[in-house]
């Protein structure tokens, strides 16, 4: 098969011909349709990521795919069956191995595009506003950079689950989508009063962070008692430093989401946060929105417009074209 091999930390894939990978117990073969990247794919490949890759590997963690070999026991899953997949890296791949438990079939109304790309981005926010965080509908939901594909999937699941939405973002241009997403108020980094601002709309129950940085630092300073922080990336580079001296006044929870580390140890939890993602994409037709597809070989590309950060959605590899 083909498969976009890392070498060494910090480089360009190559595009290579290796043996496909056999399924080990509990785990199925895939075919890939699909494939969607994450920033998390450019921290593997730069080796910054909280898990360093054992090399050489290649990158991608979800996929759509049709499962052609299975090895375990489950009468969910049969040959032939066209999954979402979270996935151990490999997934910029013709075959990939996935376990079992990870496995989702994709319903027919989805293409294999926006299966490849629904469940880290949507997964991630599900599981920090809905069960972390509790948001309730009465409250006002932060979401910082709220132009990327992690920051609009948290604008629409904010706005399914009833909160009012406060996009913020590095320009109107990029606010737009989050607006067309359900958000009631966008707001520009670069605003000089944006804390004010914030708080003259009933300042922050929940801030959903993806940045990290000094927009952190600053749009913290809007929460409200008993205010939820979800850091879950740090995408400006950057991790903020929380002044501990507010997070006591206001009785503040800083709450860590990983979800690939909660699917670890909440198997449960994990699947059933996934289903039930699934049936709220139809309930409110989530995304996900889709900004750029790629063929194999310009992985590499495709990969380049998320480090610089240039994506408005979703960035995907698609084995057919």
């Amino acid at each position: 098969m083909k498969s976009m091999i890392l070498k060494e930390l910090g480089g360009k894939l190559d595009l290579l011909n290796i043996p496909d990978p056999i399924p080990e117990k509990n785990k199925v073969l895939i075919k890939v349709l699909s494939c969607g990247l994450n920033f998390a794919d450019t921290l593997l490949i730069q080796g910054k990521y909280q898990l360093k890759p054992n090399l050489p590997f290649a990158p991608g963690l979800e996929v759509c795919g049709i499962i052609e070999r299975i090895n375990c026991t489950s009468s969910e899953l049969s040959l032939g069956d066209r999954v979402i997949a979270i996935v151990e890296g490999g997934g910029l791949s013709e075959k990939v191995t996935a376990s079992y438990s990870s496995c989702f079939k994709v319903p027919e109304a989805m293409t294999n595009n926006e299966a490849a790309s629904f469940l880290i981005a949507y997964g991630t926010g599900y599981l920090s506003l809905k069960d972390r965080a509790k948001l309730k509908s009465s409250e006002n939901l932060v979401v910082l950079g709220a132009s990327g594909g992690i920051g609009l999937t948290a604008v629409e699941l904010g706005k399914a689950l009833g909160a009012t939405v406060i996009a913020v973002a590095s320009d109107t241009e990029k606010l737009a989508k989050a607006k067309e997403l359900g958000a009631t108020y966008l707001f520009e980094n670069s605003d000089e009063n944006l804390v004010h601002k914030i708080k003259s709309i009933g300042g922050a129950d929940v801030i959903y962070d993806p940045v990290g940085g000094t927009m952190f630092e600053k749009v913290f300073r809007a929460s409200n008692q008993c205010a939820r922080i979800i850091p879950i990336g740090f995408a400006s580079g950057t991790v903020p430093q929380i002044p501990l001296n507010i997070v006591m006044v206001k009785n503040i929870d800083v709450i860590g989401v990983h979800w690939s580390a909660y699917q670890k140890f909440n198997l449960d939890g994990f699947r059933k946060n996934c289903i039930e993602l699934i049936n709220l994409r139809r309930s409110y037709n989530l995304g996900p929105l889709i900004s750029d597809i790629f063929p194999l070989k310009k992985s590499n590309e495709a990969l380049e417009i998320i480090r610089q950060r240039k994506a408005k959605g979703k960035v995907v590899v698609e084995m057919a074209i």
